[in-house]
C-alpha cells in the first residue's frame, strides 16, 4: 500500500512553522493511501489519466481522506491550472471573475481545474454557474463534499460530472501514515502498543486529524512511553462526523431501522448510541421508534406501540441521561417483537383503491335515513344488524354497490396476527355460507 503524505519538504518555508499534515501533503497520485481503487489504472481516476481526458467529477467522502489533494493532483497530472475556491467564502461575482480568467486561459491553449470545496453549500443559482463553463470546456469542475451528492447537489450539475466516492482510512492506513509521520519527524511516538492503537482509533479515520494528534503527541516531549489510559487523560477522541441535518443523520437512522426489522437488538442498541453520541435529539429517536412500532410490527405485537409512546413520556419527565434507558428498551422490545408491515401494505392498498374509485358512494342498505325522504329513496333498507345476526355476523356486502369485493389485509401466522387470521377465516366462511359477497 503507498503513502499518504510525502516526507521530501523542509519543516518550515520562509522560516514559518509549517503543520505536519501540510509538510507530509503527498506529491504524486501514487503517493496517496486509501484510496488505491480509484487511482488504479483500471480504476475511474486511473483510467481517466491514462486516456488523457479528465472530466468533471464530484469527490464525496468523509473529511481527511484526501479529496483536496487528489483534485491538486490530477491537475498537475493533466497539466490543467489548479484554481481552489471554497462554497462558503465565495459569491457569484467572485465566480465571474474566475470563469473570466479561465476562458481567457482556454483561448490560449491552457486547461483550468477548478477546485470547489463544500460544493454542496452553493444555492442552486451558484451551481447553475458552472454549467455553460463545463460544457463548452472552459473549467473541468472538481467538486468535493461531505453530503450525499443525490441530496444536495443540482441534477443538471450531477449529469454533467462523475461522482467518485473516496473511503474513510482504515486502521492499517492511519498506521502507514502515523510510520511516515515519524520519519519526518525523526522521532518514534512516545506510546505504548496500546496507546498507539488507541491514537488511530480517536483519529476516526480522518488522516489530517491523526497527523494533528501525533504533532500533539510530539509536543509533550515525554521520557517514557505512555500508556492508553495516560493518553486518553491527554486527548480526547475525535468527535464523531454526525450532522443532524445532512447524510450521516439519514444513513445512522437507516441503520438503526433496518436492524429493529431484522430483529437485531445488538445492532439497533450500536446505532441507537451512535446518535446519541452524535448529538441527536432524543425526540427524535422516541418519533421514529413509535413509527417502527406501526409500519414494522404492527398488529403482530399491539403493544410495541403503547411501549414506544410510554417511553416517550418516560423520557419526557426524566430528561437525560435517565430517560434515555426507556427509549433502549423500546428499542430493544422493537428487534425482538414478531414482525409485520400487513397493516402497511392494507393501508397503502386501500389508499390506491380509494384514489382510483373515486367518489363511488356507499351501498345503500347501510346508508342512515334520518328524514322520510331519504327512507323513500331506500337509504337504510335491507340492513341486516349484526348483533342480532348468529355469531354477530351477518356477511352482508358494505363496498360500493357494483365493485367487487377487495381483500388488503393479510396477516401472517405470527404474534397476535396469527389469531387475526383464523378470525379473518372464520368470517370468510360465515359470509360464503351466508351468500355474502
Amino acid at each position: 500500500m503507498s503513502d499518504l503524505f510525502d516526507t521530501a519538504e523542509p519543516a518550515t518555508a520562509g522560516g514559518a512553522p509549517r503543520p505536519l499534515a501540510d509538510r507530509l501533503r503527498p506529491r504524486a497520485l501514487d503517493e496517496v493511501i486509501g484510496q488505491e481503487a480509484l487511482l488504479a489504472p483500471d480504476g475511474p481516476l486511473g483510467a481517466m489519466l491514462a486516456a488523457g481526458s479528465l472530466s468533471s467529477l464530484i469527490l464525496w467522502g468523509p473529511p481527511g481522506v484526501g479529496k483536496t489533494t487528489i483534485a491538486r493532483l490530477l491537475s498537475d497530472a493533466a497539466g490543467m491550472r489548479f484554481t481552489q475556491v471554497s462554497a462558503i467564502f465565495t459569491g457569484v461575482q467572485e465566480l465571474r471573475k474566475l470563469f473570466e480568467a479561465a476562458r481567457l486561459r482556454h483561448d490560449g491553449g491552457g486547461g483550468t481545474l477548478l477546485f470547489v470545496d463544500e460544493i454542496h453549500r452553493f444555492n442552486k443559482a451558484q451551481q447553475d454557474s458552472f454549467l455553460p463553463h463545463m460544457e463548452d470546456g472552459t473549467i473541468v469542475l472538481v467538486g468535493a463534499t461531505t453530503e450525499n451528492p443525490s441530496f444536495e447537489l443540482n441534477a443538471a450539475l450531477l449529469s454533467r460530472a462523475q461522482v467518485v466516492t473516496l473511503q474513510r482510512l482504515a486502521p492499517d492506513d492511519l498506521e502507514r501514515l502515523a510510520a511516515r509521520a515519524e520519519v519526518e519527524l525523526a522521532a518514534a511516538l512516545p506510546l505504548t502498543d496500546d496507546a498507539r492503537a488507541a491514537l488511530i482509533g480517536m483519529a476516526d479515520g480522518d488522516g489530517r486529524a491523526l497527523l494533528n494528534l501525533v504533532e500533539q503527541v510530539m509536543a509533550w516531549r515525554l521520557a517514557a512511553p505512555l500508556d492508553a489510559p495516560g493518553l486518553a487523560a491527554r486527548l480526547r477522541r475525535r468527535a464523531a462526523q454526525y450532522d443532524k441535518s445532512g447524510d450521516a443523520h439519514y444513513n445512522l437512522i437507516s441503520a438503526l431501522h433496518k436492524s429493529v426489522r431484522g430483529s437485531d437488538p445488538d445492532a439497533a442498541l450500536y446505532w441507537f448510541a451512535r446518535m446519541l453520541e452524535g448529538g441527536e435529539d432524543p425526540r427524535f429517536l422516541a418519533r421514529r421508534l413509535t413509527r417502527m412500532a406501526v409500519e414494522d410490527i404492527g398488529l403482530a405485537d399491539p403493544q410495541a406501540q403503547a411501549l414506544c409512546l410510554q417511553s416517550w413520556q418516560t423520557y419526557e419527565r426524566l430528561g437525560s441521561p435517565e430517560g434515555e434507558l426507556a427509549l433502549a428498551q423500546a428499542v430493544v422490545h422493537l428487534a425482538l417483537a414478531p414482525k409485520s408491515n400487513a397493516v402497511y401494505a392494507a393501508y397503502k392498498g386501500a389508499r390506491a383503491l380509494a384514489a382510483k374509485t373515486g367518489s363511488q358512494p356507499p351501498p345503500r342498505h347501510i346508508l342512515n335515513a334520518p328524514t322520510g325522504l331519504m327512507k323513500e329513496q331506500g337509504y337504510g333498507e335491507g340492513y341486516a344488524y349484526d348483533h342480532d345476526a348468529e355469531d354477530a355476523f351477518s356477511g352482508q356486502d358494505y363496498f360500493p354497490e357494483g365493485m367487487a369485493r377487495a381483500e388488503f389485509y393479510q396477516p401472517p401466522e405470527r404474534g397476535f396476527e396469527r389469531e387475526l387470521r383464523k378470525r379473518l377465516d372464520w368470517f370468510a366462511k360465515l359470509r360464503a355460507r351466508r351468500g355474502g359477497a
